[in-house]
């Protein structure tokens, strides 16, 4: 019998998906402000999102993740839009999480190599090809590296940072930000404060990711949902606190988004008389970064496999290996990140770099939960009387007020994206908004080739 997951594995999982340092210094950019908007996003989309993916786990709990939702609700296209959104998201955004800890080691050998591009994208390649290995001897090794490195590489550093930013800020050290009643709330009338909304909303996306392994969790209706809670509740404080500690110390106009956990970590320790501890801590959040891969690695690949089950890819791509593992699907993910590693040369800066991949992400994903929530109202009267432990408090009112906050912070999140912000070199306002138009159509045209693909493999059969 296959060991099941525990409740501490699986919030383990999704914080360290989730909970990553490397998040902080993008919402830390936009100061004081930055408050209201992490209290926002977790009213219109960290609690919806948690919320649906809790009911539609426990209306499922054979089968988990977004490809059986969707198809549920819609059918199989509308899941294979669903599934591609949230795969081709995570081809986009492995780039700036890997670039993020390629920014962070070059502390171990010259700061000065995290705005070096050939550097970035060397360590890039070397460590996705790496983790991609480790995640071919199944989900069971993965939680288990995955666990340490959440402990020992996200927790850690993160705790640390809360604590030394709480220490400046009581010691009556100088703050580069004011928490003053004016200041807390953003300037609604200018654009660069909605901007900032995408980086807030990047900081959660993921929370459905477990949905997928429903069948490796014990007790998955009782368990899942408060994962879920805990998870979410965790991710608000943390995150809150640890973008504060960042603003407190960095200058706006200094934050660097590839390096600025590092930069922040240097300034305490200088202060503090602690410099010694820049290597471990370096090799901390090198190693919780790693972790934090793990599971968007093996998640999207096994939605993808439901898939290529159904017919929209070749069967090559249905192979698994002894452990479980869509062997196939992880090394093409391998050979596509290498590949697109060559936008790294089109951006004038690192910056403009990570942040135009962190738009684009962000816009991905927000289609595949546009669609969520709508397959979660679908499904919410399709199976009224299906028995479930966990259902969304208020009925048929509680339910709608959920979706329609998601779709409306999805909706948000896409118009604002394709604003340039004005604090990151990005090049023209011009040519930001068509690298951003162009990379969409390049990213989702892939589906209909797999709806033709389909269609001629019926045909065919018939």
């Amino acid at each position: 019998m296959t060991k099941k997951l525990s409740l501490y594995s699986l919030v383990m999982l999704i914080i360290a998906s989730i909970d990553s340092i490397r998040n902080l210094p993008a919402a830390a950019l936009f100061g004081s402000s930055l408050i209201f908007f992490f209290l926002l996003s977790a009213i219109v989309f960290l609690m919806p999102t948690s919320l649906v993916a809790a009911e539609l786990t426990a209306m499922y709990p054979d089968k988990g993740g977004v490809y059986h939702w969707v198809h549920s609700a819609f059918g199989d296209k509308w899941a294979m839009v669903a599934i591609w959104m949230q795969w081709i998201n995570t081809m986009v955004w492995y780039p700036t999480i890997l670039s993020f800890i390629a920014g962070t080691a070059a502390y171990l050998i010259s700061p000065e190599l995290a705005s070096n591009k050939m550097y970035l994208i060397s360590v890039i390649i070397v460590v996705f090809w790496s983790v991609t290995f480790l995640n071919l001897f199944g989900i069971h090794f993965s939680v288990r590296v995955n666990n340490v490195c959440a402990l020992i590489g996200t927790m850690t550093p993160l705790t640390l940072l809360v604590v030394l930013g709480a220490i400046w800020f009581f010691s009556g050290n100088p703050l580069q930000i004011q928490l003053t009643k004016e200041s807390l709330l953003p300037s609604f009338s200018s654009s660069t404060s909605w901007i900032s909304l995408v980086a807030i909303m990047a900081s959660f996306l993921g929370m459905e990711l477990a949905g997928v392994h429903v069948n490796d969790i014990k007790n998955p209706q009782k368990n899942f949902p408060k994962a879920l809670l805990f998870s979410a509740s965790f991710l608000l404080i943390s995150m809150v606190l640890g973008s504060l500690a960042i603003a407190f110390v960095v200058p706006e106009g200094q934050i660097n988004l590839v390096s600025g956990v590092m930069q922040v970590f240097s300034n305490f320790f200088q202060v503090f008389g602690l410099e010694f501890l820049i290597p471990v801590l370096t090799v901390l959040i090198v190693v919780g970064s790693i972790g934090g891969i793990i599971n968007w690695l093996i998640s999207p690949a096994k939605g993808l496999l439901h898939a290529a089950e159904f017919g929209f890819l070749p069967s090559f791509f249905i192979k698994k290996n002894r452990w479980g593992v869509p062997s196939r699907i992880l090394i093409g993910q391998a050979v596509c990140v290498t590949l697109f590693c060559s936008i790294f040369l089109l951006v004038p800066s690192v910056n403009g770099f990570y942040w135009f991949l962190t738009a684009l992400s962000t816009e991905l994903y927000m289609i595949m939960y546009v669609l969520i929530f709508l397959s979660a109202l679908c499904l919410h009267y399709k199976h009224v009387n299906r028995p479930q432990i966990f259902k969304i408090p208020g009925g048929s009112c509680g339910m709608w007020i959920t979706c329609l906050l998601g779709i409306f912070a999805c909706v948000s999140t896409i118009a604002v994206s394709f604003f340039p912000p004005g604090n990151i070199n990005v090049g023209s306002s011009f040519k930001y908004v068509m690298m951003v138009v162009v990379a969409n159509i390049i990213t989702i045209s892939p589906v209909f080739l797999f709806y033709l693909y389909q269609k001629r493999r019926k045909g065919a059969r018939s």
